[in-house]
């Protein structure tokens, strides 16, 4: 079985339970790339275009405890509160452009063939490209934690190290 094979056979077997997670049917599914420890799906891979559009967010957290947990954070001002420490760490604000990066090219390498065609002929590659992590287009702002987070569990980066941190220090109060 090759890699295709492989992910068309894990989006088969977990399409109900992510549409059971999700609320509703998941539109552009591709694959499921992080499971919790009992074997459920906690991050979906989405399609770059979706519905013959770009759609630049590469991860989907769908784990409800997670979710959960990260809603609580941003009700408590986590968002503001991460801004404030990118806003004052010069390292910190390189590593999220270099995490963007690193993002853009992974989004890339799953383009199909078809979908990169269709978004050049379009005209819409171009701003697909400039859309990072959660499909920010301001790589040193900080928006919605989830994606952050999910994008996090997949390949590790500096705010989702920071969510993963406040995560951690929350379950433990």
């Amino acid at each position: 079985m090759n890699i295709k094979q492989t992910s068309e056979f894990r989006v088969a077997n977990a399409r109900n339970t992510v549409a059971d997670l999700l609320g509703r049917e998941p539109r552009g599914l591709r694959d499921i790339a992080v499971y919790d420890a009992s074997g459920r799906p906690s991050v979906i891979r989405v399609a770059s275009m979706v519905d013959g559009r770009p759609f630049p967010t590469l991860f989907w957290l769908v784990d409800p405890a997670l979710n959960l947990a990260i809603d609580r954070l941003e009700a408590g001002g986590a968002i503001a509160a991460i801004q404030h420490q990118v806003d004052h760490s010069g390292e910190l604000r390189e590593a999220m452009i270099s995490d963007h990066r690193r993002h853009r090219r992974l989004r890339d390498s799953f383009l199909t063939a078809e979908e990169y065609r269709s978004l050049k002929e379009s005209g819409m590659f171009a701003a697909l490209c400039q859309r990072g992590i959660g499909g920010i287009s301001e790589p040193t702002r900080v928006r919605c934690l989830h994606t952050w987070y999910a994008a996090h569990l997949v390949v590790p980066n500096a705010v989702g190290q920071l969510i993963h941190e406040k995560l951690t220090s929350s379950q433990g109060a």
